[in-house]
């Protein structure tokens, strides 16, 4: 058994909670959002996630030694905006080696660092590994089979991450690739936007298929620009969490997208879904990262003009659609006629 600490009461964090239960773990809960804790200790059920109740031994709190002391695992699920004031507000506490796992997906806008890369910045004695798949908290906290890459620079970190989460129905891979784990969650959220934008606009099942087929190509052609490994955005973190996030309706970037595409702004959008969209906030991150490393992400460029320019969503897609032609197998050569 171990102590694990879950730091951020959203969804996720409560799905992963019930996992981490179940495996026979003692788990607490951390907000710092007294009204969160205070429904969880009275309720033992979080309101995104009707029907699953909490079990009666799970400790929820807003004391941060009660959080970080003693723990072999903190789990960092607070929103990807609020990661680093969250890592720089526990950082003293946190003990030399212990072990952060970072469960969001984002890029940071202003210094365009991954969740992780926020976490050593912040916290650097911490061992630092990310958990990310297709993996929506309402199916995950319900039993609902599904797999997912712990990623670490330590192959004994992985393996630890893999071994406290992994069950019958919560299937973990292991993986050194930290990067390109975590560009394929955060850009992932973008191009799901682009999606529920498709959806708004009464567009079909084709559109969707193209938007998923040509986004993967665009994370992975920045992502291996970065130092990313190819074979990753092939895998579970890359057009495994992609299909999911756009085709589902758990999927908040896919849900505000539709919203967008239907007339919303992104603000209006954001508050009716209720929930933190997070491809909102790694958008304009995708940008600054493609000027950097010199890449084009078409789907993505269209979607921050909308998003933030004011364009018409329809308007995005023709431009799109009546782009410069394209080979789409860029290095494979023709054969002679």
């Amino acid at each position: 058994m171990a102590k694990v600490c879950i730091l951020g009461g959203g969804s996720w964090g409560i799905g992963l909670s019930v996992v981490l239960h179940k495996n026979g773990h003692e788990v607490t809960v951390w907000s710092a959002v007294p009204a969160e804790i205070q429904m969880l200790q009275e309720k033992h059920e979080h309101k995104m996630l009707p029907g699953v109740k909490l079990p009666e031994d799970m400790i929820f709190t807003t004391d941060d030694k009660t959080a970080i002391e003693g723990k072999d695992l903190l789990v960092m699920a607070v929103a990807s905006s609020y990661t680093r004031s969250t890592a720089h507000r526990i950082s003293p506490l946190v003990a030399q080696g212990q072990k952060i796992v970072s469960v969001s997906k984002g890029i940071e806008e202003h210094t365009l660092m991954t969740q992780a890369q926020i976490i050593e910045d912040e916290i650097p004695q911490a061992q630092v590994a990310v958990l990310s798949g297709p993996t929506h908290a309402e199916e995950v906290s319900r039993g609902i089979p599904t797999t997912i890459v712990a990623g670490s620079k330590s192959k004994s970190c992985a393996e630890y991450v893999q071994n406290l989460f992994m069950n019958e129905v919560f299937r973990v891979y292991t993986s050194p690739d930290v990067l390109g784990i975590e560009l394929g969650g955060a850009l992932k959220n973008v191009v799901a936007l682009a999606a529920g934008i498709a959806d708004g606009l009464g567009y079909g099942d084709n559109t969707k298929a193209a938007l998923i087929t040509r986004g993967i190509t665009e994370i992975a052609r920045l992502g291996t620009a970065m130092g990313g490994n190819f074979e990753t955005f092939c895998g579970l973190t890359g057009i495994g969490d992609l299909i999911v996030t756009c085709a589902s309706m758990h999927s908040r970037n896919r849900r505000a997208g539709i919203l967008i595409g239907q007339g919303k702004t992104y603000e209006e959008a954001m508050k009716e879904v209720q929930m933190v969209v997070e491809g909102v906030y790694s958008a304009k991150a995708a940008m600054e990262l493609s000027k950097k490393y010199d890449v084009q992400l078409p789907i993505i460029e269209q979607v921050n003009e909308v998003l933030f320019d004011g364009k018409p969503a329809d308007q995005a897609v023709k431009e799109l659609m009546l782009r410069d032609k394209k080979l789409e197998v860029s290095h494979l050569p023709w054969p002679e006629e």
